[in-house]
């Protein structure tokens, strides 16, 4: 089998973290979202992958993942340039795929205990097809199943307005070629896009064999900010703690905290878990790193209070507040100018500097 990572769209609800690169490419836990996908098609069997770039910086998705060689997987890139839907995106992988089974997963989704044992149950059937379910709260946000009292597959409704089930689609999907015949029947639908969950319905409606598993830990479609930082509880409350960098006398870490190699985390200061330090960064002397806390790679606290948030790469934080519940870009700059604490919350962009 191949797979297929889809890593194009605007990103429009991340903004303005999607200005300056692919929304796949934010870290949860110091890892982009697409990293974890890529490792759960290799930890199933799957090294032949193909990746689908949009066109918002294609360039910095090569310039991470390369020809795959260091994840121990052969990449090839296919440009879908305008965001027209997860079908048209799945029609240009029809070469590619070379009349192989194949695997399409959305490069924003998080799952749970990964796909193997349904990589497994795929290839064991008969099945032409085969979506994952989750049971949501929220189903009209997604691709929606409708079942019969029997639990037999009879539709599969886009983002619907009055959901007939609280089954979404999670964004992984197991395909044999004939799937790329039902993509060139499609045409745009209200959304402007080729719509996946048409052509699957036509494969229903053609008689052909579509099955379905129902997931059973959770999943995370990693599409807004609130999204962004759930995912990051959701995979911290699983972090093994690590110690690779320099803990001085007096500072204290408590709970499960990994600290990556040369970061050094000062005396006086709490890193209470779970949470995960970078590399190269160095946590000053009476800073609170908060539970559900990621910083990532040469950063530098120097002062303040950081909980349940996001700091990547070479960033600097030096205030006298407490951040809470925020994203903050590669290369930002928050600075504090006054002594009176008050909680602050940010969704901030690349290379921004805020004074405060």
């Amino acid at each position: 089998m191949k797979g297929i990572i889809l890593h194009g769209g605007f990103g429009t609800k991340l903004r303005p973290l999607t200005h300056t690169g692919p929304k796949q490419l934010i870290p949860i836990a110091n890892k982009p979202v697409s990293q974890y996908v890529l490792e759960d098609l290799r930890n199933s069997g799957i090294t032949e992958i193909a990746i689908i770039l949009g066109n918002i910086y294609p360039e910095k998705v090569k310039e991470y993942y390369g020809n795959g060689e260091i994840f121990n997987v052969k990449i090839h890139y296919i440009h879908q340039n305008e965001p027209k839907g997860i079908a048209h995106a799945v029609g240009l992988c029809e070469d590619y795929v070379n009349n192989q089974p194949f695997i399409v997963y959305l490069g924003d989704n998080l799952l749970k205990g990964g796909i193997k044992p349904f990589v497994e149950s795929f290839q064991n059937s008969n099945h032409d097809a085969m979506v994952l379910l989750c049971e949501v709260k929220n189903p009209e946000r997604f691709g929606v199943a409708k079942l019969d009292k029997n639990g037999k597959l009879l539709q599969l409704i886009e983002k619907p307005k009055q959901p007939p089930s609280n089954y979404a689609l999670t964004g992984i999907y197991f395909f044999k070629p004939v799937i790329f015949q039902m993509i060139k029947q499609l045409k745009p639908s209200w959304r402007g896009e080729l719509e996946i969950t048409e052509a699957i319905q036509k494969l229903l409606e053609q008689g052909y064999n579509v099955g379905y598993k129902i997931v059973q830990g959770w999943w995370k479609d990693t599409g807004t900010p609130e999204d962004i930082l759930e995912a990051n509880r959701l995979v911290l409350d699983e972090l093994k703690p690590e110690i690779n960098g320099k803990i001085e006398n007096a500072a204290i870490i408590q709970g499960r905290v990994s600290i990556g190699k040369n970061s050094l985390i000062k005396e006086k200061s709490l890193i209470r878990g779970p949470a995960i330090i970078g590399e190269n960064t160095t946590i000053e002397s009476n800073v609170y790193i908060g539970p559900y806390t990621s910083i990532g790679n040469n950063c530098a606290i120097k002062r303040g209070e950081i909980e349940n948030s996001i700091i990547m790469d070479n960033c600097i934080i030096n205030i006298n507040d407490r951040i809470t519940d925020s994203l903050i870009a590669p290369y930002s700059k928050i600075i504090s100018n006054n002594s009176l604490p008050h909680a602050k919350k940010f969704i901030i962009g690349e290379r921004t500097h805020i004074e405060l």
